[in-house]
């Protein structure tokens, strides 16, 4: 299956409601199997992202299944591991990577309670233990979005990775180019051509382009249809 580019549908730092009840109805038309999979989107664990998303989803009366960027998730363990390890110390990648397989077995409670176990043990200051009460904290409190054994299962994405990397190839290496102004129109239409040749639908455009033009330009004939004579 071709991946497609999405094209108009960007949200910034501050999501707005429109734009979660945009995204849905764009999500309706052109998957509608989604509905019958149950497949939710990708978020970073905000509580306003996750609110608007959840009341768009009920307000459609679908049901989704959100899953938090692993990323995300990875930051907090990694917190969690520099209050248990010295500065640099190499253990401290083998500790993330336990507890990173864990929560990707769908065990982040387990996870949880043992980074709590591990920072008691250590007999930590209040100080010394933020880092591990935060991800303690990330990890019970998100737990109903990381359910990441049912999400790889299912074969849905666990990490936005590749959507921001589909961002920077078709928005910023064209937008962000030093000198470059643009309106909204302009920048929807070449995001929008830069979209089609990315797909590798550019030759199927370019004929439909060509075709309605000339019905534009010459309304009830049929392009092509005389031949030439000498």
């Amino acid at each position: 299956m071709r991946l497609r580019v999405p094209v108009r549908h960007h949200l910034g730092q501050a999501p707005r409601r429109d734009q979660f009840a945009h995204l849905h109805q764009q999500r309706g038309r052109v998957a509608p199997r989604l509905r019958e999979l149950h497949a939710g989107p990708l978020a970073d664990g905000a509580e306003h992202q996750l609110d608007l998303i959840r009341a768009e989803a009920q307000r459609r009366g679908v049901t989704i299944h959100i899953v938090i960027d692993l990323i995300h998730v990875l930051e907090y363990i990694w917190k969690a591991a520099w209050s248990l390890h010295s500065p640099g110390d190499p253990a401290a990648g083998d500790w993330v990577a336990v507890k990173a397989l864990a929560v990707l077995a769908g065990d982040s409670t387990r996870a949880a309670a043992e980074i709590t176990t591990e920072t008691e043990t250590a007999g930590l200051t209040a100080a010394q233990r933020t880092g591990a009460d935060a991800c303690v904290r990330y990890l019970t409190g998100k737990n109903e979005f990381l359910c990441y054994d049912q999400a790889l299962a299912a074969g849905w994405p666990i990490a936005t990775g590749v959507i921001e990397g589909a961002c920077r190839h078709l928005i910023g290496d064209r937008l962000d180019i030093t000198g470059a102004r643009w309106g909204l129109d302009g920048a929807e239409a070449i995001l929008t051509l830069r979209a089609v040749i990315s797909n590798g639908d550019f030759d199927d455009y370019w004929r439909f382009h060509l075709a309605r033009e000339h019905q534009r330009l010459y309304p009830g004939t049929a392009q092509g249809q005389y031949t030439l004579g000498a």
